[in-house]
């Protein structure tokens, strides 16, 4: 069955991995994950993973089958989603996107074109000079370097500022020709985005209660565990996380610390898909009217 796709973007604790679970179960469908942090395995807690239970409800695709402490890239992101979707429809179900990850989004719909350049030497430089600086600092670089990437990656996200960076640094001699990205677009898969509006008053709600929760079951131990040197370490919660175990930071002010991070997280998600062109927001209960009018679910 040859049919569309359903994007279901949001920011983080808003509800989207239930509503997706609703609907995959209306309209037999599978969920692809587009969340950059639960892609990594051994790291439910923090990264706010499906449970066990909640994958057993409805099969999950691309959530933790990646090392921690390996590198994973928009473009791969696009090429293995493409496939899982294809995937899919061949077994004749439908496919939910669903995740807060604007850039992964955005290369699956094949808005945005991303380089293959890589050099060692500029690389580690770059690592150096993330020691250094702050990001606001990294992103200025960019922006003088080369403004139109500037313009596709949100300041705060430090690994694509600076695999932007390595671009644009990059030798003339390693400068590769860009290739249109492995996208919904190229495969001529019809989708549907949507931004799941959320009420503020409740959205900051939830969050109080996911910090408690990921507090409850574990957060310390899992950021303990997975180490500061890890790549998925920079996620939300990881470095505050990682701070208290240090001794520079209460339990109280952890908490407060996490509450604030994960809220300004998903003000910064909430400002990307302002911009993002093809997104309806919706509220929750319009989402699938929505699927059935535009995608022709019955």
């Amino acid at each position: 069955m040859r049919t569309g796709v359903l994007i279901i973007a949001g920011p983080t604790a808003s509800g989207k991995t239930d509503l997706a679970i609703d609907l995959a179960r209306r309209f037999d469908a599978e969920i692809v994950s587009a969340d950059s942090r639960q892609i990594y395995r051994d790291m439910p807690t923090g990264t706010a993973a499906p449970s066990d239970a909640q994958r057993a409800a409805v099969p999950h695709h691309l959530v933790g089958f990646v090392d921690p402490g390996e590198r994973y890239s928009a473009a791969r992101f696009s090429a293995d989603a493409v496939d899982r979707i294809n995937d899919i429809h061949e077994r004749g179900k439908r496919a939910i996107v669903v995740g807060g990850t604007g850039f992964y989004i955005r290369a699956l719909t094949g808005s945005v074109e991303l380089a293959p350049q890589f050099d060692e030497g500029v690389r580690e430089r770059l690592v150096q000079e993330a020691q250094l600086h702050d990001a606001d600092f990294l992103y200025e670089w960019l922006a003088v370097r080369d403004p139109r990437r500037a313009a596709m990656v949100h300041a705060r996200d430090a690994y694509r500022v600076l695999r932007a960076l390595e671009v644009a640094l990059a030798p003339a001699d390693a400068m590769l020709r860009e290739q249109p990205l492995k996208s919904l677009t190229t495969e001529n898969i019809p989708f549907l985005k949507v931004f799941l509006d959320a009420d503020q008053a409740q959205l900051e709600g939830r969050i109080e209660r996911r910090i408690d929760a990921m507090l409850e079951r574990g957060l310390l131990e899992e950021a303990e565990r997975i180490g500061g040197d890890a790549v998925a370490a920079s996620a939300v919660g990881y470095p505050q996380a990682l701070a208290y175990l240090r001794g520079w930071s209460t339990f109280e002010e952890l908490r407060t610390l996490l509450v604030r991070a994960t809220r300004r997280y998903a003000k910064q998600q909430a400002t990307w898909f302002r911009s993002e062109p093809d997104t309806q927001w919706l509220p929750p209960l319009e989402i699938e009217q929505a699927a059935r009018e535009k995608l022709g679910w019955l």
